[in-house]
Formats: structure tokens, C-alpha cells, sequence
């Protein structure tokens, strides 16, 4: 019953992502298409965590989430065009992205559905998101440092880009 459950959890995920990623790229507001983005962000962070990969769904909310969609969001705002819409294209050009989309994704599902799977390996545990930190923080601690200072000086070179174009 519990598993029925999880299935049907996770079709609804799958539905949801697929809606909110239509609606991003039909809205023509810029500020409702990217709310639809972080939907279609939170919708696959919740298919990580049913496939029991907790760490990867959190990376998830955090980086994507919480960092790339707050940065979309900001600049969507900060071009002033926030009210504007996309002007729509003409039936040409929706009809040869229709036709496009069509044929990649035939090709997609073949690829898919002849493609042999191998089976997971049974008897290799998973390691526990314990696990993953501890090796990230011990065997992986320089390039962290290195990726924090070189955080800090784009911050530092947008913050003067900024204020050199406020002057």
C-alpha cells in the first residue's frame, strides 16, 4: 500500500514538473516564467528525494532554488521590462518548435526504450548524507576554499561594476 502510495507521489511530481516547465516557457511574463522554473526546480528535488537521494534534492533547493532562481528573479526585476510581455511569435516559427520538439523527443524515447539498462548493483550500500559531508570536508577542503575566495572576488568585481555604472 505504502508503495502505491510513493508511485502515485511520484507521477504526481512528474506531472506537476511537466506542466510548470510548459508554463515557464509559454508564459509571456518574464517574472510569472520564472516562478514556473522554480516550481519545475522544486517538483525535480522532489523526484531526488523519492529516489532516496536526500543529499542530491537538498543541493538541489539550495543551489538551484535558492541561489539560481533568486538571481533569475532579481534580474528579471532589475530590467524594468517586469510588466512588459513577450511579444508572441508568428505560426511559422511555432509550428518548425513544434515540429522540433516533436522529433527530439521521438529520438529521446528510442534511445530510451532501446537502450539495454544494466542493474543496479546489490550489494554496495549507499553512503549516508553523513558520509558525503565528511568526505567533502576532509578529502575535498582545499578546492572549497578556493571556490569560496573566488566567490568572494566576483562578488567583489560586481559590487565595483555596479557602482562604476551608478556614477
Amino acid at each position: 500500500m505504502l508503495e502505491l502510495i510513493a508511485v502515485k507521489g511520484i507521477y504526481i511530481l512528474m506531472v506537476f514538473a511537466a506542466a510548470a516547465a510548459f508554463a515557464s516557457s509559454l508564459l509571456p511574463n518574464l517574472f510569472h516564467g520564472a516562478l514556473a522554473l522554480a516550481a519545475v526546480l522544486l517538483a525535480v528535488a522532489g523526484l531526488y528525494l523519492s529516489l532516496g537521494a536526500e543529499f542530491l534534492a537538498m543541493v538541489q533547493i539550495l543551489v538551484y532554488v535558492g541561489a539560481v532562481m533568486t538571481l533569475v528573479i532579481y534580474a528579471v526585476m532589475l530590467t524594468g521590462r517586469l510588466e512588459e510581455t513577450v511579444t508572441p511569435s508568428g505560426r511559422i516559427q511555432r509550428a518548425a518548435a513544434g515540429v522540433s520538439c516533436a522529433i527530439f523527443f521521438v529520438l529521446v524515447c528510442g534511445v530510451l526504450l532501446s537502450t539495454n539498462w544494466p542493474a543496479a548493483p546489490g550489494g554496495n550500500p549507499l553512503p549516508s548524507v553523513k558520509d558525503l559531508g565528511i568526505d567533502l570536508m576532509k578529502r575535498h577542503v582545499f578546492p572549497f576554499e578556493v571556490l569560496g575566495i573566488l566567490l568572494f572576488a566576483v562578488l567583489i568585481g560586481a559590487l565595483a561594476a555596479a557602482r562604476r555604472e551608478k556614477s
